[in-house]
């Protein structure tokens, strides 16, 4: 090989190599910055089961989890959040607040046996949660007062499916591809109920 095409063979690695550089930092601050959106941001959640119906599907749903919220307070009784099991610290519950620190909540012991109901005082630091689905859930009745340092995150949109395919992407949750579209609900969630006789417009 010539000394002029090697001088050309090295220019032409040189480029391709700078290009193939520029790329990959590209790439890496996608990944940062996903990663980022992802833990301290906004993250989809799959979640499914009958503790939160009909609040939630049966059949899974998924969720955008807002992370910001929880770390500035801004969570409220009425708020539907993503907590870290106190059972098993590996896997999340989704679950309602209906206590701060300082309310008294009253609950049913056992809804599906008897009608006696207890009370107490949320302790400082702490947070009740149930499910919407007394009958079918395992929270606060069961677990006592939850850490308020275990949530995760306020849900604050759920997907409905639709005919749009999406691939959401989650450090956590992996990777997964979801026909959807996002319903505009934002702070409580609504029931099932009252999505289906609202007009396709507005969700």
């Amino acid at each position: 090989m010539s000394a002029s095409k090697l001088v050309q063979f090295a220019r032409q690695w040189r480029s391709t190599a700078k290009e193939a550089v520029a790329h990959s930092v590209v790439f890496a601050q996608f990944l940062s910055l996903l990663h980022v959106t992802d833990a301290y941001i906004c993250s989809p959640t799959l979640v499914y089961g009958p503790s939160m119906l009909p609040t939630l599907n049966f059949t899974g749903d998924v969720l955008l989890v807002d992370k910001l919220s929880h770390r500035l307070g801004k969570v409220g009784p009425g708020d539907v959040v993503v907590v870290r099991s106190p059972e098993n610290p590996r896997k999340s519950i989704t679950k309602r607040v209906l206590g701060l620190e300082g309310d008294v909540v009253t609950f049913l012991v056992d809804p599906s046996g008897s009608d006696r109901s207890h009370s107490l005082v949320v302790p400082k630091g702490h947070v009740w949660i149930q499910g919407d689905n007394i009958y079918a859930s395992r929270d606060s009745r069961q677990l006592g007062p939850i850490p308020y340092g275990m949530i995760l995150g306020r849900v604050f949109c759920r997907v409905k499916s639709c005919s749009i395919p999406v691939l959401i992407i989650g450090f956590q949750g992996g990777f997964f591809l979801q026909t959807m579209c996002i319903s505009n609900e934002y702070g409580h969630l609504k029931t099932l109920d009252d999505l289906d006789n609202e007009s396709d417009e507005e969700l």
